[in-house]
């Protein structure tokens, strides 16, 4: 519905869509003798701003009584109009006001919204001693004018769109024209416009709706907190996401070698790159593995054990009450309840509970006969290689309880059977024309110069082959 140009009757009809106590109108009159009507959210319309630049203005306004004439007077540098209430009341939403008057044909939208925001700092899952520091934060504006500073560039285009029926959600879409792919764009827009959910609160909502494999456990995401590895990423091809409200943003295709990556790889000489990155991998590999081979050997191939290995382990595990697979599965168990209460518990109490949770209760349930102290090294160690991947834990930490339960049950057997499933599913996942396991399933030769192992700078060129970017040359 449109409004009317009567403004009691208009600014009634928006207080009918939108019947909340914190949705105010404030009524003031002109030097001239019109009247005019503010509509506007209490808790999100910066009301100092809203004085300034659209009262004292009109307070002594003498001309006629048309939008255009109104609009010029105003000194804010945001002021759209829209006619219909509906679209209106959004607006009033958001924290931007509405002004209307007698004889107005369109309501004027003025952009006074409270902006609230914590300050740009570096996030906690992705440091860096070396490079830029600054993470993206929860407010979508900001995070794009990140983006800007670093891409200064016309060929980057940003499109906003509205996801969530309740919630209205800001999703920037980032891409470099003529770079990245217009298929992936495409699909990517189509999949967003058909979004139909109440609410969007974070970016992790998104990823169930832009995956072709929804219910797979490969990652097929890239997920990111800082701005220069969002800009790389962009640049290399792909096509970003910053979602309002939500610190991490979304990168597709995703490649399973970029969780290999780090920033810091970029500024420290390519020797020292490739080891970090084959550490990372070595590291997550054993994580998942180690604990499953332990529990395998004991049941069923005590032989894979050197002699004076085995003689240890036997006199450890003397006693033991439990079985080598509930043994293992109750300090798994252990573990993951500590990490759980120390990371939502308050930040000292954590670090009390982390200390007393590790050697108090670890060495009393050793002393005690209860578990080995075999296991307890073996679960500690496979905790700390899975925070080698930080971007992986939530599906390493499946895995490894997987390999756990077949190697329990099957042995050497079951634990070869998972691992072929999962490079089936690994070579078999694809999003956006673009293979997760790439460029080693397929194999590109070419793209192999920035996977586990780097080559110098010089050296890369060209943009990755697998992501089928139309500009081929980054380096000329």
């Amino acid at each position: 519905m449109n409004i009317t140009g009567k403004r009691d009757q208009d600014a009634g009809a928006i207080k009918e869509i939108l019947p909340a106590e914190d949705i105010l109108t404030f009524d003031f009159r002109a030097a001239g003798g019109m009247d005019f009507t503010i509509v506007f959210t209490d808790p999100i319309t910066d009301k100092e701003l809203l004085g300034v630049l659209v009262v004292r203005p009109l307070l002594h306004y003498e001309g006629a009584a048309t939008v255009e004439a109104v609009k010029e007077r105003l000194t804010s540098p945001e002021v759209r109009t829209e006619r219909d209430l509906d679209k209106l009341a959004e607006e009033v939403l958001a924290g931007n006001p509405v002004l209307l008057f007698d004889g107005a044909d369109e309501g004027i939208i003025v952009g006074t919204k409270k902006i609230f925001f914590r300050a740009i700092a570096e996030p906690s899952t992705d440091v860096a001693v070396k490079g830029p520091r600054e993470g993206f934060i929860e407010d979508v504006k900001i995070n794009t004018s990140l983006v800007r500073r670093r891409l200064k560039s016309p060929e980057l285009k940003i499109e906003f769109l509205k996801v969530g029926r309740r919630s209205a959600t800001f999703v920037a879409m980032c891409y470099l024209e003529g770079t990245t792919p217009s298929a992936t764009v495409e699909e990517v827009r189509s999949r967003l416009e058909r979004i139909d959910i109440d609410v969007i609160p974070d970016s992790s909502y998104l990823t169930h709706f832009l995956v072709h494999k929804p219910y797979s456990l490969i990652k097929q995401i890239g997920t990111t907190e800082k701005p220069d590895i969002f800009c790389a990423k962009i640049a290399e091809g792909k096509l970003g996401l910053i979602v309002d409200g939500s610190p991490i943003a979304l990168t597709l295709p995703y490649l399973a070698v970029e969780d290999l990556q780090s920033s810091e790889d970029y500024f420290v000489p390519q020797a020292r790159a490739s080891l970090t990155r084959i550490l990372r991998l070595l590291a997550m590999v054993t994580a998942i593995y180690l604990p499953a081979f332990y529990i395998a050997a004991q049941l069923f191939k005590l032989q894979l054990f050197p002699i004076k290995l085995l003689l240890t382990i036997s006199g450890s595990i003397q006693n033991i009450p439990l079985s080598p697979s509930l043994e293992m599965l109750l300090v798994l168990f252990v573990l993951e309840i500590l990490n759980e209460a120390s990371i939502r518990m308050p930040k000292y109490v954590g670090m009390a509970l982390s200390v007393v949770g590790a050697l108090v209760l670890g060495e009393t349930a050793v002393n005690a006969g209860f578990v080995s102290t075999p296991a307890i090294i073996i679960i500690a160690f496979s905790g700390i290689g899975l925070y080698a991947v930080p971007n992986l834990i939530e599906v390493t930490s499946v895995l490894r309880l997987i390999m756990l339960l077949v190697a329990g049950s099957v042995g050497t057997y079951g634990i070869i059977l998972v691992t072929a499933v999962l490079l089936y599913l690994l070579v078999t996942t694809e999003n956006y024309g673009v293979p997760v396991l790439a460029p080693f399933s397929p194999l590109r030769r070419r793209d192999l110069k920035d996977s586990l192992i780097k080559f110098n700078l010089t050296a890369l060129d060209r943009r990755p082959k697998t992501l089928k970017s139309p500009n081929k040359r980054r380096l000329s």
